[in-house]
Parts: structure tokens; sequence; C-alpha cells
């Protein structure tokens, strides 16, 4: 990986890449490795000044945040050089998962046997995972760093586009592709609107211990004021740790964050009627709004959005980052079979591509959680008695759940040749 040099007040010319990526959270690592390894010159931005310490994360007390790491998002990080090292330091395989209505008799269970997997999927601090692509990055001679800047103007010079960063320093390819999360700065200066609304939920994370060991077993309860979810966490082998997500109304969130640690666990344990016994809350909880969000459109010409920067979904499936992953691994293809035939990477054909593969996808998933949170929000008695019937019927049925499994471990449609 070949580092910045010291930055100067003015930069009379633009340095010259094939990819500029901006934003080098997990969707932007992944990314530029793809593309890295492949040979393409890469350049990766992104505001923090340093890289992560490898050797803190994943030690001690868990993270607070999590993902939920499908089978095949593991694929494609075995692909990416990354899965070795993530295992060897700390991820949580769950094997099943238990979903039920807490304010009916409804219930429903998932194994991965019914799956046809190993695991349905991971549980991983998301440090974990960034630590381990960055490790891969500083191999790759191709991509360059550039830490510690913010992108303060974008503009389109002939067949180029052009980045210009607060530290003077300007940036130049066919393709810039904006992966600064939610609120993207770059997105906002290519001028592509988002379809965004509050979900009304605050969700609250924390880390727990719970008497009961959870044995790979994922928790979700659809309480009255939203999903509660208690994801496994094995740390050192010890299976009795939880991560938490608390999806809850912004007043519940406030009170909840405002208890003492014995006072939260109490609430947790009796949220999930005490299936995992005592719950002891072992670090600050934390809470931050929850948004769904759509751009307009993905791309322009040399212009792309990836993960948050592009959607946005509410965490109760876990979707989030894997849809993110999925971008990545979409667009990696797309650009490398265009380098291929000597197209440019930011010609609005082989971007447009990339737009069909993965727009119909997302919008399908966001409407789902969309509705999953709309139903299981809902108090009608006749919705609360049809969620339950449902969740029974469901759980009766194998063809069914199987097809469910199939979705939620990300077997959808054509999947890219890095994640199959």
């Amino acid at each position: 990986m070949r580092e910045a040099g010291e930055p100067q007040a003015v930069h009379a010319e633009a340095e010259h890449h094939e990819v500029i990526i901006v934003g080098g959270g997990m969707v932007g690592a992944a990314l530029a490795t793809l593309l890295g390894q492949a040979g393409v010159e890469v350049a990766l931005v992104d505001a923090r000044p340093t890289l992560l310490d490898a050797e803190a994360v994943g030690r001690g007390l868990p993270a607070r945040r999590v993902s939920a790491l499908t089978p095949v998002s593991r694929r494609l990080l075995t692909r990416l050089g990354a899965w070795e090292w993530m295992a060897a330091r700390r991820v949580s395989p769950y094997r099943g998962m238990r979903v039920w209505d807490a304010e009916g008799s409804g219930e429903v269970g998932f194994t991965a046997d019914q799956a046809g997997v190993e695991a349905l999927g991971h549980i991983v601090e998301n440090d974990v995972t960034l630590a381990a692509l960055e490790r891969r990055l500083a191999a790759l001679p191709a991509v360059r760093l550039c830490l510690g800047a913010c992108v303060e103007g974008l503009a389109s010079l002939g067949t180029e586009r052009e980045v210009v960063l607060d530290d003077g320093r300007r940036l130049a390819a066919p393709l810039v592709v904006a992966a600064d999360g939610a609120r993207s700065p770059l997105r906002e200066l290519a001028g592509i609107a988002v379809d965004e609304h509050d979900t009304g939920h605050v969700g609250v994370v924390t880390t727990v211990r719970v008497a009961r060991p959870h044995g790979g077993m994922a928790r979700q309860a659809f309480l009255a004021t939203g999903p509660l979810a208690f994801l496994p966490l094995a740390v050192e082998g010890d299976q009795h740790h939880c991560s938490i997500v608390w999806s809850t109304s912004p007043a519940e969130a406030e009170r909840l964050a405002g208890l003492s640690r014995e006072a939260l666990g109490q609430a947790l344990a009796a949220a999930i009627d005490h299936r995992l016994g005592a719950v002891t809350v072992l670090d600050t909880a934390v809470g931050f709004p929850l948004f769904q969000r759509h751009a307009e459109r993905y791309t322009l010409p040399g212009f792309a959005l990836v993960g948050d920067a592009a959607h946005g979904i509410h965490p109760l499936a876990g979707q989030g980052v894997n849809l993110g992953l999925m971008d990545a691994a979409v667009l990696a293809e797309e650009l490398l079979a265009a380098r291929r035939r000597g197209v440019s990477p930011g010609e609005a054909r082989v971007l447009a591509r990339y737009a069909r593969r993965r727009r119909g996808d997302n919008a399908a998933m966001l409407a789902l959680m969309d509705g999953f949170r709309l139903l299981f929000g809902a108090r009608h008695p006749a919705l609360a008695l049809a969620r339950n019937l449902g969740l029974g019927g469901v759980d009766r049925l194998v063809p069914l759940k199987r097809l469910l499994m199939r979705q939620a471990i990300g077997e959808r449609g054509r999947l890219p040749a890095s994640c199959r």
C-alpha cells in the first residue's frame, strides 16, 4: 500500500488513479481490496488519521458495534484473504435463530441444517472485519491510502472526475466511488437525492453476560416498542456473552440508556422472558436514531454509490453490511470485466450494469424490513393475530422456512464470482 506523503498547502497537479474510493469503512475497504489485488490503481480516502491497531481489536470486552455476516459475505472475505485472520482473532458463529412475538404466542425457529449450511452466519465486531481488510490493503502496492483527509469538492474534467481534499490535494480518476456512509457528503456534492424516512426507532446497543449459555443461538423478540436482539458472542470459547441491539421508541431508548447497569440487565432479562437467565450489562448502553434511506440513483457518469451511501436499512434482520459488501463485490466484478475489455471504469454503461444488479435487490430488502417493522409494531388485535398465526405457520412449513433462510443468508439472484 502506497502511503500518501506529507500534505502540502497547494497542489498544482492532480494525482491520477484508475478509481478513487472515498470512505475507508468495511465496504470501501472491501472494494479497494477487490480492485487492488487485481492491480487496479486505487486511491482510498478516509477522514481517520490512522489505521486501526490490529493487535488491539478483538481483544478483551467485545466492541458494541457488531455485524451479522452471512455465509455469502464470509465467502467474499475469504476470497479477499481476510477471513482466516478474523477467525483466528474473534468471530462467533450462530447455527440457530429463534424469533417470537412477545405480545403473543407466535414463534419460529431456524437452523443451519435446515438451510444446508455450516452456520447461518457469524457475529463479528466491525473493528475485527475492518482491521482484517486493512491488513490486506497494506500488502497491495496498487492501493494508495490518503488518511486524515475529507473531500471538499467534486468536479468533472473531461473524461475524469476530480476530488479536492481539505488539505489541498487533488485526485483525479475516471471513476469516483462514494463509500462515505449514510450522510455521505460526496453523494450530496454529486447532487444525488435520497428518499429518507425516520423509522421511529432508536437502536440501543451494549454487551452483556448471560447466566445460561446461548448455545450459538441468535434470539429476537418483537416487543410492543420494537425488536430486541440477543446476538451470541464467543469470547475465548465462553458462550455467556451477547451483543444487544434493542430498537425501540426514542422515549424508551432514553429511559433505557439512563438506567443503571443492574436495572438495564433486569429489563433485558424480562424482555426475553428470562430465556437466558440473569443478564449482566458489561458496557455503556449507547443509542442512535434509525433511518431508512435509499438513493434515487446509484450512479452518474464517472460516479457510483456503495453501502450506506446508497441505502440504509433497519437493523432488525442484520442485513446492512451484507448488502454493502455485495455492492462492493458486484461493482468490482463489473469494473474488472470492463477493464479486460479496455473500457473505462467511468463509462455509463458499465455503471448501469452495476446499478441494475444491485438496486432491485436492495430495494426489495428495504421494503421487506420496513414491512416487518410496521407489522410487528402494529397494535391492532387483528394484525396481532395474523402475525402470530403467520409465525406459527412458517415454523411448520419446512420448505417455506428453507426458502426464507436462503434469502436471509444471502443466496439471492446472480451472485458475483467472488461470493460463490
